[in-house]
């Protein structure tokens, strides 16, 4: 089960760099995370500021 990132989303892009596998992306709007190449770390998570990023339920 991958992480997503909610509109909460402020762009920063402070979650990108942690992401071991390269799954995170500038989307239109927000970054977004490639579900495909997520292996569920975590790591995002933890340094979103405003805690935009969760597991996917």
């Amino acid at each position: 089960m991958a992480y997503v990132i909610n509109s909460d989303c402020i762009s920063c892009g402070s979650c990108a760099p942690e992401c071991p596998v390269d799954a995170i992306s500038q989307g239109p709007d927000i970054y977004v995370i490639d579900p495909n190449k997520c292996i569920d770390c975590g790591a995002c998570a933890e340094v979103c500021p405003v805690s935009a990023i969760s597991p996917k339920e």
